[in-house]
């Protein structure tokens, strides 16, 4: 369903919307990691996370009665934004299902882009629940956060972008919540770096994708970790092209997250999310694997709350 003329397309529909962020290299990190580190900032993106991209090419190809419905969706933060962003460029109504637990700035952003919120209890089925209610009284069409062709295409120029800037990587490295910008991912680089080795990154917490690959089968996401933008578990369309895809997935705990986190804001002086982290924080744990390589990592995002981060900062310091 995605091919090398889908993410070309997707990329040029979505060009007027979005950055091309930029990638950043780092000698302290490349000290720590023992190898060459090259960052996609998505945390530089519109809405600040690589989510503007997926949800602009879904929202785009819409047509004009679908538009007229609006749009919906759920999600526990930057996919919310990106969509309410994207209904807002095309004068359309959007409708965000989140969870109370949601953070605070994510809830924000989508109100700010003038997104109408329906919060639900922090599960799966409380979020499904509630988003196909909002659908049945508005008609509006659902933009999945990640089970969506359109929304893995655009996800996937990205990486695109990486590759036209840096040459000759050895390992391409991205978180995996829902395994939407892990799938896009992995299609750019077959398409376009087809010698670079696609890995995952998880929150021990919220395993799935790493217990899936083991089993064969779709697993069930705990979701318990700090990374918020990963406690989903993959879908019946990301299962396949991970499992066809991903050499490996390096899980990492929230104590090592918050050291990645640390180490980028305090090295790159750039700001990242949890889930951001959680790459970073792979590459410092399994040395082995990255040592004398070069690696690009997504950097998916920077919404962070400040507080959080530094209450976190100051209960690692004890």
């Amino acid at each position: 369903m995605i091919t090398s003329a889908t993410i070309l397309t997707a990329h040029a529909r979505i060009r007027p919307y979005i950055h091309r962020t930029p990638v950043m290299t780092s000698g302290g990190m490349d000290q720590l990691a023992g190898g060459s580190l090259f960052f996609k900032c998505e945390n530089f993106q519109k809405v600040g996370a690589f989510k503007a991209r997926g949800a602009m090419n879904a929202v785009l190809q819409l047509s004009p009665e679908q538009r007229a419905a609006g749009v919906a969706t759920h999600s526990s933060g930057n996919h919310a934004q990106a969509i309410a962003r994207s209904a807002k460029l095309l004068g359309i109504r959007a409708y965000i299902v989140m969870p109370r637990t949601a953070p605070a700035v994510k809830k924000r952003g989508v109100e700010g882009y003038g997104g109408e919120i329906f919060e639900c209890e922090p599960t799966l089925q409380a979020r499904e629940s509630m988003l196909q209610d909002v659908i049945a009284r508005t008609g509006a069409t659902e933009i999945h956060p990640f089970n969506n062709y359109d929304v893995m295409a655009g996800q996937a120029t990205a990486a695109l972008e990486l590759y036209q800037e840096v040459t000759d990587l050895d390992i391409i490295l991205a978180p995996v919540g829902g395994g939407g910008l892990l799938s896009g991912t992995s299609m750019a680089t077959r398409y376009f770096s087809p010698r670079t080795v696609v890995i995952a990154a998880e929150p021990a917490g919220a395993d799935d994708a790493y217990r899936s690959m083991l089993s064969g089968q779709p697993e069930v996401s705990q979701a318990n970790s700090i990374a918020d933008g990963l406690l989903t578990s993959l879908g019946d369309k990301t299962f396949p092209i991970v499992r066809e895809n991903v050499q490996q997935i390096i899980t990492v705990t929230d104590d090592e997250i918050v050291r990645a986190m640390r180490h980028v804001w305090e090295k790159m002086k750039i700001i990242i999310e949890p889930s951001s982290a959680v790459p970073v924080a792979a590459v410092l744990k399994a040395g082995d694997v990255f040592r004398e390589k070069r690696t690009g990592i997504i950097l998916s995002g920077g919404n962070v709350d400040l507080e959080r981060a530094l209450q976190l900062f100051q209960e690692q310091g004890k």
